[in-house]
């Protein structure tokens, strides 16, 4: 424990990794540059990488608000970026009937926030065989999420990643309890930072968000023990069609992770 392949050759829990990508997949021709961007930029840095866009945001606050291509045409570009990209590749399933699906194209399965206590969603995931990240529920203590892990493990699920997004303070804002980073490690699993979810100001017809404090949150999951960060990233977030006011600009990449590694490597 505390390693989790994916793929086969990535192995999330040796060294930093970067789960990273657009938010929801909108064009399928920017989906595939800005994995091949990534690509480039983990590899020159070193950091093993997952893309991730999701092929449906099933918890939009309005029913105006962009959800996505579907699961049919999603997971057909998300193929395209794992077999011209050479890069595994993760999504959001949202209920049992998905799975199966999303399991024939997906590296890892990635269970929402939202969904985190879900039982016969994780159960599900996990008799795939498959890796699956869950996100920690903002409404949910980090010590809590050992209860995730008893029930993916119930069914033989070894490979497992825990994800901290931000905790609920109040009406329209999240906190980061950098404790939770440490405690779930506890567990033996890898830990995952989700940079910028944990940046948003929800509530309302869109998300806000304070992008200023990208950095310093993901030095100091870094320096707490983090495993793998997660970020969401586009070619011109003012125009991104779902999370815009959070994701990084894709050309300020390579300098945001490099800033980060610089933390990591001094630990």
């Amino acid at each position: 424990m505390g390693h989790v392949p994916i793929g086969d050759r990535i192995i999330v829990g040796e060294r930093l990794a970067l789960i990273a990508g657009p938010c929801v997949i909108e064009d399928e021709s920017m989906v595939l540059k800005t994995a091949g961007r990534l690509r480039t930029i983990s590899s020159k840095l070193g950091l093993p990488f997952v893309f991730k866009s999701s092929y449906s945001k099933e918890n939009r606050s309005s029913i105006s608000s962009y959800s996505g291509p579907g699961i049919d045409e999603g997971l057909r570009i998300l193929n395209r970026v794992k077999t011209e990209e050479n890069v595994p590749v993760l999504s959001d399933v949202h209920c049992r009937e998905e799975v199966k699906k999303a399991a024939e194209v997906l590296d890892v399965l990635q269970v929402p926030a939202f969904l985190s206590r879900q039982t016969p969603l994780l159960l599900a995931c996990a008799r795939t065989g498959k890796p699956v990240n869950v996100k920690k529920g903002q409404f949910i203590a980090p010590q809590d999420m050992a209860l995730v892990v008893e029930k993916i493990e119930s069914v033989g699920g070894k490979k497992i990643l825990l994800t901290e997004r931000g905790t609920f303070f109040g009406y329209g804002n999240l906190v980061v309890d950098m404790r939770s980073i440490p405690i779930m490690k506890r567990f033996g699993y890898p830990v995952v930072f989700d940079v910028t979810h944990s940046l948003q100001l929800p509530g309302g017809k869109e998300a806000g968000g304070s992008p200023s404090f990208a950095l310093p949150l993901a030095k100091a999951a870094v320096a707490c023990g983090a495993d793998a960060l997660f970020i969401e990233t586009h070619p011109d977030p003012p125009n991104a069609l779902s999370d815009r006011t959070t994701m990084i600009p894709l050309d300020k990449m390579e300098e945001f992770l490099g800033d980060v590694l610089r933390v990591r490597n001094a630990l």
